[in-house]
C-alpha cells in the first residue's frame, strides 16, 4: 500500500517546516522544560528559574508526567514526542521521590530521540529572589554568557566532562561570529567541590573605574546557587555519536586562476596584458605632434648657423 505524502498548502505552514529543517548554520537550541508526578517546592524554584535564565528561548510544561521516566526502556517515548511537537533540542526533567530527592535530569535529542543523559541532586538551593543587589546590574535576556570551569576534574573525570558538556549546551545561546562587548552582562561559575559535587552559581558584571581603558571587572551573584550532585549520566552510542558530529559540507568555490593568497599582502593576482604592437599602429597624416616637431626642428636650425640669417639681410 502505497503511502499518500500531504505537502502544505499554506505559506505558514511551508515556513514553519522550512524552519524545523536541518539548516549548515543551525540557529539557536530551544529547551523544554519538563515536571514529573511529584515534585518538590524547591524542585519547583529550580525549574522557574532555569525557564527564567533561558526565557528566550525555552518552553515550559507545568502538567505533571507519570510516563517520562529517561532512563529506563520505554519511558523516553512520551518525552521523544514533545521534543518534536516543540522543536526542543535539549530538556530539563524535574522529579522528586525518597530514594532521589529533588532530581534534576538533563539531556539532549538528536533527530528528536534521546542523545545522552545527566542525572544531578540539587542540594543548598537559593532561588533569584533571595539575593538583593542593584537592579541596573540584573542581566538582560538574551545576552551571551561568560562560563567558567574551575577545577580539574572537569578535565580528569569522565562524569564532569559530560556534566560541562551539557551545562555548556543549555546555558550558552546561539552561536554568534561577532558579538558586542556591552551584551556580556553574566558569568556562570561551575566550581568542583568533590569528585561528584559541582558549584553552581549565576553572577552579574559589574564594571568600575581602573585607570586605563579596561575597565574593572567585579562578579555580583544575582542566583540562582546551588550544588549539583552527579547521580547517573547516560552517554551516547558510538554509533549514535558519529551520525550526529557529521557535518554537511558547503558547495566547493569555483577555483580563481592566477589568484593566490599571502599572509602578508592577502590577495594576490596576475595580470597578464597582450602585446599591444604599438610599432605597427598607423599614424594619422596631419599630426599635430609632427608638425610641432617641424616647427622645433626648424627653429633649432636657425639658431644654429645665425651666419646664413646675416647674409640674406645683407643680399637684400
Amino acid at each position: 500500500m502505497l503511502m499518500k505524502i500531504k505537502t502544505p498548502q499554506k505559506g505558514r505552514i511551508r515556513r514553519a517546516l522550512e524552519k524545523r529543517a536541518p539548516k549548515l548554520v543551525e540557529s539557536g537550541k530551544k529547551t523544554l522544560i519538563l515536571h514529573g508526578m511529584k515534585t518538590s517546592n524547591v524542585l519547583n524554584q529550580v525549574l522557574s528559574d532555569i525557564y527564567h535564565l533561558k526565557r528566550a528561548n525555552s518552553m515550559k510544561y507545568t502538567r505533571k508526567n507519570d510516563n517520562i521516566r529517561p532512563f529506563e526502556n520505554g519511558g523516553e517515548t512520551s518525552l521523544e514526542f514533545f521534543s518534536a511537537k516543540t522543536d526542543c533540542s535539549l530538556f530539563v526533567f524535574g522529579s522528586h521521590s525518597k530514594k532521589r530527592p529533588n532530581n534534576l535530569v538533563m539531556g539532549r535529542t538528536y533527530d528528536h530521540h534521546v542523545y545522552d543523559l545527566v542525572e544531578v541532586g540539587v542540594e543548598n538551593y537559593k532561588s533569584m529572589d533571595s539575593f538583593s543587589y542593584d537592579k541596573k546590574l540584573t542581566p538582560h535576556v538574551g545576552s551571551k554568557p561568560f562560563f567558567t570551569f574551575i577545577g580539574e576534574g572537569f578535565e580528569s573525570v569522565q562524569e564532569l566532562k559530560h556534566l560541562k558538556e551539557v551545562l555548556l549546551d543549555l546555558f550558552r545561546g546561539e552561536i554568534v561570529t561577532n558579538l558586542n562587548l556591552a551584551g556580556l552582562d553574566r558569568v556562570y561559575v561551575c566550581t568542583v567541590v568533590s569528585p561528584t559535587r559541582v558549584l553552581f552559581t549565576h553572577c552579574a558584571l559589574k564594571l568600575k573605574k581602573s585607570g586605563t581603558i579596561v575597565p574593572r571587572m567585579e562578579l555580583v551573584e544575582v542566583g540562582p546557587s546551588m550544588d549539583l550532585v552527579l547521580r547517573r549520566h547516560r552517554l551516547p552510542e558510538e554509533s549514535l555519536r558519529k551520525e550526529a558530529m557529521k557535518t554537511s559540507l558547503d558547495k566547493p568555490k569555483k577555483k580563481e586562476k592566477n589568484v593566490k593568497k599571502d599572509p602578508v599582502e592577502g590577495k594576490i593576482g596576475k595580470i597578464y596584458i597582450p602585446d599591444q604592437k604599438v610599432g605597427e599602429v598607423a599614424l594619422p597624416h596631419k599630426a599635430k605632434g609632427v608638425k610641432r616637431e617641424r616647427r622645433e626642428a626648424k627653429l633649432k636650425v636657425k639658431s644654429d648657423n645665425p651666419d646664413e640669417k646675416k647674409q640674406k639681410m645683407d643680399t637684400e
